[in-house]
Formats: C-alpha cells, structure tokens, sequence
C-alpha cells in the first residue's frame, strides 16, 4: 500500500545518554530511520539528550533538540513543533517507554498525535510480563513455569511451589536490569526489590530457570499488511543464564538441525504476527540442547542491540525498513537500497559466518564483579566476518582491543585439570580461555560441555584453534601450514610469537606464499 498521506510530520525520539545495554547501536538505528523519514518527504523532529551521536548532527532531523529525555520536555515540544505522529521504537527502551507514557497518559490523543509503526496495544502485548504471558498461551507457544508479581512477598511464596533457582525479568527494563538469577530467598527477596523498583509499572516475572538450554534469537520483520520474513537467526555460545549482551553471539546458527531452525522460525513467525507488531522485532528462544523442547523467553517489540548486529551482518537495514514500513509500506513496495533490483520482502542468505564478542570493561573497573548473569555488564561489541567460525573468533578476539590477540592471551596453564574443572564453573569474561585451556590439557569434550553447557561443536573449533597453537611450536613453518593458520585468522605477530620467528619473517613468508600462487596461475 502507499505511503499513509496523514504523516506529514513525525517526532523522533532518541535513546538518550549511553548506559549499558544502549549505547552506538540506537544512534545507528535512529540515524539511519530520520534519513529513511526524509527520503519520503516527511518533516523529522528529533530530541535526543546526548550531543555525542550522528543522529543529533544537524543534517540528520529537520529539527534537532538536544533536551532532557523526560515526559515534561517531550509536552513542551509536542506542543511547540505539532508532529502528527510520534516514533517511539528507534530510541531502544528508553523511547519506547517514554511513547509508552505520553500514549497512557492521553495526553497524544488529547492533541491528536499518533503511535507510528507498533502500537500501544501491541507493545503492552510484549513488554508487559503477565500480557506476554497470556498471548503466548492464547497462540499457543511455550513459556517456562512462571507468574508475574508485584511484591516481594507473592515472589517468595510462588517461588515455593516451583523452587530454586529462578530466573527474575522486570517489566519495561532493559539490558536484564533489576534482574537475576536467584539461588536461595536472600538473593531473591534482594533482586526482587531491586527489579520491582526499576520496572515502569512495578512487575517482575519469577519464572522457573532453564539455565544450560541453547539461546536462540531470531530477527524478524512485519508490516501493516501482514507480510512478514526473518532477517537472520543468532546463536549464542553461553546458553541461557548469560545475558545475550555479554554471550560471544555467531549468526547463522552453526549448531540447529533444519528441523530445529524451521520449528524456531515458524515461532518468531507465528509470535509476531499474534502480537500484531509492525517493522522490526526481537524473538529470544530457550531450546533444550538435547530435545526439540522450546520455551519462549522474551520479545523486544522494537529496534534492539541485536537489530544492529542482524542489520550489519546480513546487510539488511532493519531500522531504515522500519521505517519505511511505519509510513504504511509494505515489504513487497521497499526496494533493497544495495541491489536496486529486489525489495525487503527478501530475505537475506549468509554464506559466512559472523562473530560478535562482547566488550567488558572489567580492564577499567578492577574491583568489579565478573561473573555474568542475566543483568547485562558489556559496554559494547565488536563483530567480525569470517569463512569460517574459527576466523571470526580469532578476529573478534584482537579487535576488542584488551591487547587480546589469540586464546593463549590469558595464560591458565599454571592449573591441574582437578583446577581446571572446578575453575569452569565460574561463569565469567575469562571462560572461553579456559575452555582452551581445558582442551590442551586433554579435558574431554564430554566433561567440558556437562560443566558449561557449551556445545561439542563450539567446543571442537576451539580445539581447532589450540592444536594450531600447537603445530605452530613444533612444527617446521611450511607453506601449507601458513596457508591453515592464515585461513583460521592467525595473525602475523601471533604466528612469529608462537614458531619463534620475527614478525617481519611471517609477513614475508605470507607475502612469498601468494607471490608463488600467482605465478603458479
């Protein structure tokens, strides 16, 4: 369908100052949705609190105010600018909240100023924990044991009849905060409060802990009409329990049977179409490691951190589609800005693979905690693009800048297995090197996935990569063994360091390498 004559002007609302859980990815959503807006001929206003962004630059918005984030300043300038249309969902939780308010409060009805995109209903539908919970079961889609509470004490007595542990997700927060994991009822009267406090209408969801199943995301896509694709599905490594913010992420999933893949998609499928969303949204999945039991863990009814991720991976600009699509396009009318050709009714298809690492600040904050849960602690991520998974995890590694450049860059060796074992059950930013650890000690695969949880496969291309490590040391530095270790992403430094030549020798042997392929061609 057209685009809707109606919208002629339309208020943007930004993320606001970067905290955990929402820093750059929104300034590239909101950034690339005020370009999309304009590109139609539509009149942008945007507020955003933070100067320190793309999208406040003053050729992004028509209008640009740099204000306080908060329902007062957002009246004063509904008021002053009169958009007839407000998109909440690019601004990450913090604009979805605020829309959120001015919509409960009537006051955009009271000036005759519209939800664009998903509305009102739609997101109650999602971030409400007792609403989600009872569409799931309408639809028919599994959800953990769980019940939403709004005192410390309901908490307590349900949690009694399921026992522990229990996973605790307040209503209306972001990034998993104010929740937890809860192992006894001093930590669960602890984080009940906490979660209760932080959540918009005072509700967390107390639901059984499935800890250990795979966590799987998918990034679909719907409009008006109903159309609806998925832009691509995400594996994390850590199973459920580690927030997806701070799990090394792959995409496409590496470890799904397709009869796992397509129950999973038909889900995210059949979800946002009962939930009536319209643009982008996030469906997070818990799956049994070793049965095709599924639980639905939750939905983001808007541009999340991982639409960031999904929209550079697969070259699918989620926010910009979005967009589009809250102006009344549908899929089917939305051309690919990259092909010209075909239009975002496309799905995309990967035929590499993509790795995201989390970025902890625990280098900065020393005295911090570094266990991970389902509270989010990452500042930030990388993402690296590889053939192979092996080269994408070398690649994230020394790109998150830590001085971090190969799985032998924090050293564990000093440990016995006996060590080795009692140290993975830490869950931690150090995991995976310890898994590497594990591994060259001669730790089973068997072992080392009962304690973690971790896939074998993820676990065997990490072996993959220490028995490089190894080969490196002890073997003669030939042009086929230069060829592998450069095909899994080792990088100059790391190949001279580990076979005791100079940098500049490895570079030059990289360099003599392709010369020889050339003239062989």
């Amino acid at each position: 369908m057209p685009k809707n004559p109606d919208v002629k002007k339309v208020l943007v609302i930004g993320s606001g100052p970067i905290v955990i859980g929402q820093a750059a990815e929104f300034d590239y959503a909101g950034t690339q949705a005020c370009r999309s807006l304009k590109e139609e001929g539509v009149e942008v206003v945007l507020i955003n609190s933070n100067p320190a962004t793309i999208m406040t630059d003053g050729d992004i918005a028509d209008h640009v105010y740099i204000e306080p984030l908060t329902i007062e300043v957002l009246k004063k300038l509904i008021l002053k600018e009169k958009p007839d249309s407000i998109l909440p969902n690019m601004g990450g939780q913090a604009g979805l909240n605020l829309g959120m308010e001015l919509e409960e409060s009537g006051f955009l009805k009271e000036h005759n100023v519209r939800l664009l995109g998903t509305t009102a209903e739609t997101i109650r539908k999602a971030e409400d924990r007792q609403a989600f919970k009872d569409t799931m079961e309408a639809i028919g889609e599994p959800c953990a044991p769980s019940k939403v509470v709004e005192t410390v004490e309901d908490g307590v007595a349900f949690t009694k009849t399921i026992g522990y542990p229990v996973v605790l997700r307040p209503a209306y927060t972001l990034g998993g905060s104010g929740g937890g994991i809860a192992h006894n009822q001093v930590e669960l009267e602890e984080i009940l409060e906490n979660g209760l406090r932080l959540s918009r209408v005072g509700q967390v969801l107390v639901e059984r802990c499935i800890a250990g199943w795979k966590e799987i995301e998918y990034e679909v896509m719907r409009d008006s009409a109903g159309n609806v694709i998925t832009v691509c599905n995400m594996e994390n490594i850590d199973p459920v329990g580690v927030h997806t913010g701070d799990s090394i992420v792959v995409a496409p999933s590496q470890t799904l049977s397709d009869k796992e893949y397509q129950m999973l998609r038909s889900s995210a499928l059949n979800i946002i179409s009962a939930l009536g969303i319209t643009g982008g949204c996030n469906v997070q999945f818990a799956l049994h490691p070793t049965s095709f039991e599924y639980c639905v863990i939750e939905v983001n009814p808007r541009v999340s951190r991982s639409s960031a991720l999904a929209s550079k991976a697969t070259g699918y600009p989620i926010a910009k589609v979005s967009a589009k699509i809250a102006l009344g396009y549908t899929l089917d009318e939305i051309k690919n800005a990259v092909t010209g050709k075909t239009y975002a009714s496309f799905e995309p298809a990967l035929d590499y693979c993509v790795v995201k690492m989390p970025r902890l600040p625990f280098d900065k904050f020393l005295t911090a905690k570094r266990t991970l849960t389902t509270q989010m602690k990452a500042t930030g991520e990388v993402m690296s693009i590889s053939t192979n998974f092996e080269g994408g995890l070398m690649k994230a590694l020394r790109s998150l800048e830590q001085h971090v450049d190969c799985l032998r860059s924090y050293d564990f060796s000093a440990l016995s297995k006996e060590e080795l074992l009692d140290r993975l059950q830490k869950v931690d930013d150090m995991r995976i090197f310890v898994i590497a650890e594990a591994v060259r000690k001669g730790i089973s695969y068997e072992d080392i996935h009962r304690i973690t949880m971790v896939d074998n496969w993820f676990i065997d291309k990490i072996a993959i990569l220490t028995e490089m490590e190894t080969r490196l040391e002890s073997e003669e530095l030939t042009e086929e063994l230069l060829r592998e270790a450069k095909r899994l992403e080792f990088p100059d430094n790391v190949i001279a360091r580990l076979s005791g030549k100079e940098e500049k020798t490895s570079r030059h042997c990289v360099i003599s390498s392709a010369s020889t392929r050339h003239l062989r061609r």
